[in-house]
């Protein structure tokens, strides 16, 4: 049986993958801030949550994040950059992701494959950005996957088969993205989370390391 973990399991995606890999008959943990006390600001309570865990996980995916850092909407524009909105959204989007990886390691199986997944986001493309804007947001995402690109080469030293990714689930009809998707075409949060876990299903350890999107194609850096 596929035993995962679920980071952000109260959240719109997070909580449409509990769902999902309950009904494959998983065994799934869900952990959250608002059920369990895990902020992915603070490390001693990342610490504390993935402390309390024992054995090994097939799958951990961390399904959290914030579009308005500090309170603040996406800014469309250079004067409307605040510090404290900037921070704020790197700490969430970048910081904390990368410290669930830093206590999660001992839970990633080294004799199996093994799949650690962060939902990132087209926006945090360099490549792929056409429309600026969004700044905060953008370069927190851009962060989250150089961290997690440079945590898949140490990881793949210890656990041959752990394959370690960034993927962008794109538009998701939830309360996270309500106020900003305006006419941009969305997917309800059970069907973006089956497209997630088929994903994940047909990687391979060759990928780790990955910035791939919801069909599992790659997303230009």
């Amino acid at each position: 049986m596929t035993r995962a973990l679920v980071i952000g399991a109260s959240g719109g995606i997070g909580a449409a993958l509990v769902a999902a890999l309950r009904g494959r008959g998983a065994d799934v943990v869900g952990l959250s801030r608002s059920a369990d006390g895990l902020d992915l600001t603070d490390e001693d309570s990342i610490a504390a949550g993935l402390g309390a865990l024992e054995g090994a996980f097939d799958l951990i995916v961390v399904a959290t994040g914030v579009l308005a850092g500090a309170g603040q909407p996406p800014e469309k524009a250079l004067r409307e950059l605040r510090p404290a909105a900037m921070l704020d959204q790197v700490a969430v989007n970048a910081v904390g992701p990368l410290l669930v990886l830093k206590h999660a390691q001992r839970l990633i199986p080294r004799d199996r494959r093994a799949v650690f997944a962060v939902l990132s986001a087209r926006v945090g493309s360099i490549g792929d950005n056409r429309l600026g804007g969004w700044y905060s947001y953008r370069m927190a995402k851009a962060a989250l996957n150089q961290g997690l690109r440079t945590a898949s080469i140490e990881l793949a030293r210890s656990h041959r088969q752990a394959i370690c990714v960034a993927l962008h689930p794109g538009t998701v009809a939830t309360p996270f993205t309500a106020r900003y998707a305006g006419r941009h075409p969305t997917v309800a949060p059970d069907q973006a989370a089956e497209n997630l876990l088929r994903v994940i299903d047909g990687l391979t350890p060759g990928q780790t390391g990955a910035f791939l999107d919801w069909a599992g194609d790659r997303v230009a850096w």
